[in-house]
């Protein structure tokens, strides 16, 4: 009699700590629990639950990592809000795992930048282009320290996305800038004119947004992305390569703690 191919994988029963996190998520993504609402000490849901004091202790942890669940100092339990950075690094690594390209980055980096720079030519705010503009004043007096200005620019286009008040769009473009970010240092350095550039480039990104015109906030966004692409080539650079190659290290150390 031949054997009998197994078709079903073996079922692993799931820890009850997980399950308590899990029936806490559900009625948090359900919206009966929001932000700030409270959700009791361990000892009360342990009550709730039926389960031990550990089990409900390592559930809670799983939730404290990503943010879902916040302890005060009276060690109380409530709602809270996930963590930008944590889900940030998570998604960054898995992208570096992935063996994505250079150029796969470049083109969602295009296209998450032009979608931001728009809503930020709609909604930005006085307070938003003063926050911009002591910005670029910052990264001229850094000009020739291409670290420097490889972080004033990280932390240009972060304002420039909060500006465009759309917290999906922040969130959906942050794993690219931190993968981004170690490169820029490269691309500056990898030509004489790169620091100007750069800054002539987020001074007209400003101006646009100032002026409300969208065609010119998708020019200057366009031909900032492409004089990185020029600096990364001139560095000897290929667009074909790993990201990991430049980034993985770095990307994989942020957020370690996250979980």
């Amino acid at each position: 009699m031949s054997e009998v191919a197994e078709k079903f994988a073996r079922i692993t029963p799931v820890p009850a700590y997980q399950m308590v996190a899990e029936a806490i998520e559900r009625e948090i993504f359900a919206g009966r629990l929001r932000p700030g609402d409270p959700i009791g000490t361990e000892a009360e849901l342990v009550k709730q639950f039926g389960v031990n004091r550990s089990t409900v202790r390592e559930g809670i942890r799983l939730l404290e990592h990503g943010g879902l669940v916040h302890r005060d100092s009276s060690r109380r339990l409530s709602v809270g809000l996930p963590h930008y950075d944590r889900l940030a690094s998570r998604a960054s690594r898995a992208l570096v795992l992935h063996q994505v390209t250079f150029r796969e980055l470049l083109e969602a980096t295009m296209a998450l930048s032009l979608a931001s720079i728009e809503l930020a030519v709609l909604r930005a705010t006085d307070d938003d282009l003063a926050a911009l503009e002591a910005n670029i004043t910052a990264t001229e007096l850094v000009m020739d320290d291409p670290a420097a200005v490889a972080a004033y620019d990280s932390e240009f286009h972060i304002l420039l996305e909060r500006s465009g008040r759309n917290r999906v769009l922040e969130l959906a473009r942050e794993p690219s800038n931190m993968l981004i970010y170690p490169t820029t240092q490269v691309a500056v350095g990898g030509s004489a004119q790169g620091a100007q550039r750069l800054i002539e480039a987020h001074r007209m990104l400003v101006e646009a947004v100032r002026r409300r015109d969208k065609d010119m906030a998708r020019l200057w966004t366009q031909r900032h992305l492409i004089d990185w692409r020029k600096g990364f080539e001139k560095a000897g650079m290929d667009l074909d390569q790993p990201i990991d190659s430049m980034t993985g290290d770095s990307v994989t150390g942020m957020g370690a703690d996250a979980g």
